[in-house]
């Protein structure tokens, strides 16, 4: 049987992110798992910036905050994480084998050609190097994750 205890889902905001994040509650629902939401800012030390990098921070976790419920906070046990870095694949990767997760769901803005050549991706990074399971998710996506829906676990081989 698959048991997922720890869920972690990694947003930078957008709709793909918001997607993600409805798979992530949906899935620690179903699993009674605790749901862990971490945002990457980028590292502003030794750069040149306007005002104070903490609010920064601050700003990223209050804008977790705004799309978390209280069922998350209460029956999924939200846990909210902001970390800065250079390199948000190996942060969330790092934050992922540091507190067990047993699935990474992230966003995918599914650019191609040059865009992706240039930018790269971070989910597929992410996917790449995590010792667990990722799922990556396109918005929009398909509605597999519908409110109305329980999803349910079912033992390998079974079904």
């Amino acid at each position: 049987m698959i048991a997922l205890k720890n869920i972690l889902v990694a947003t930078d905001f957008g709709e793909a992110s918001d997607a993600a994040l409805a798979y992530g509650r949906a899935l620690a629902k179903a699993f009674g798992a605790t749901l862990h939401v971490i945002h990457i800012a980028d590292n502003l030390f030794l750069r040149p910036v306007v005002g104070d990098p903490r609010s920064l921070e601050e700003a990223a976790l209050r804008r977790i905050h705004a799309r978390l419920t209280d069922e998350d906070r209460r029956a999924l046990r939200a846990r909210v994480v902001v970390e800065s870095s250079d390199g948000p694949a190996d942060a969330i990767v790092r934050y992922a084998a540091a507190s067990d997760v047993d699935l990474i769901i992230t966003g995918t803005h599914g650019r191609r050609g040059v865009v992706h050549a240039l930018v790269g991706s971070v989910a597929e990074e992410i996917v790449r190097t995590a010792a667990c399971p990722v799922l990556t998710v396109k918005h929009p996506q398909r509605e597999f994750v519908m409110p109305a829906v329980e999803l349910q676990a079912v033992p390998c081989g079974a079904g």
